[in-house]
């Protein structure tokens, strides 16, 4: 089975130093583990998202923190939009 791709964006890479900083990575680390084998492998639990984020999905990780991600079939490819709180 191919691995799905993961790109980011630009805010998905200012999060990714937070997380670092934060001591998030391990845990955001697994978490992307988990997506190139399966976006929509449960546990740990995903939410679809609406409003704003309509078509996107999101895992926590941890109370605060969400990763937040788009799936796109056809390519096999994971966009990251953000990884930190978006109630910043």
């Amino acid at each position: 089975m191919t691995a799905w791709k993961i790109v980011y964006t630009k805010q998905a890479q200012k999060d990714a130093k937070k997380i670092a900083a934060a001591g998030f990575k391990q845990k955001v680390r697994k978490l992307l583990e988990i997506l190139t084998v399966s976006p929509f492998k449960n546990p740990p639990e995903y939410e679809k998202l609406i409003g704003d984020l309509t078509g996107a999905y999101s895992r926590r990780i941890n109370i605060q923190h969400r990763l937040i991600y788009q799936v796109y079939s056809k390519e096999k490819t994971i966009k990251i939009i953000r990884m930190w709180t978006h109630y910043e």
